[in-house]
């Protein structure tokens, strides 16, 4: 019975402007394919933020636990959040490549 137990995620996605978004979903690919039609967060639905890439995510055992990490992750500058990326092995060769101060 534990594979009918509810997945939690927190999960980055990089935007075609090059900037990150952090979310929170019990599923990953209905959200994205809504995020990428226009009709996600307010933030995702600017044309000039799709298409948007699911860059990272992370499961949790509790509702509670992955809205704190999407809640952590969104209250850090643009820099903290790349390290934190690194950090979790996610590979920022694109992102890093753009010309724009990521401070």
């Amino acid at each position: 019975m534990e594979n009918n137990k509810k997945k939690f995620f927190f999960y980055v996605l990089l935007c075609a402007d090059k900037t990150l978004y952090g979310g929170f979903t019990t599923n990953l690919s209905h959200r994205l394919a809504i995020h990428n039609a226009g009709k996600g967060a307010k933030y995702t639905r600017l044309s000039k933020r799709r298409p948007l890439k699911l860059i990272y995510s992370e499961n949790f055992e509790s509702k509670s636990e992955a809205l704190k990490a999407e809640y952590a992750f969104k209250h850090q500058t643009r820099k903290k959040k790349i390290e934190y990326l690194i950090a979790h092995s996610v590979s920022l060769v694109k992102l890093l490549s753009d010309k724009t101060n990521i401070t």
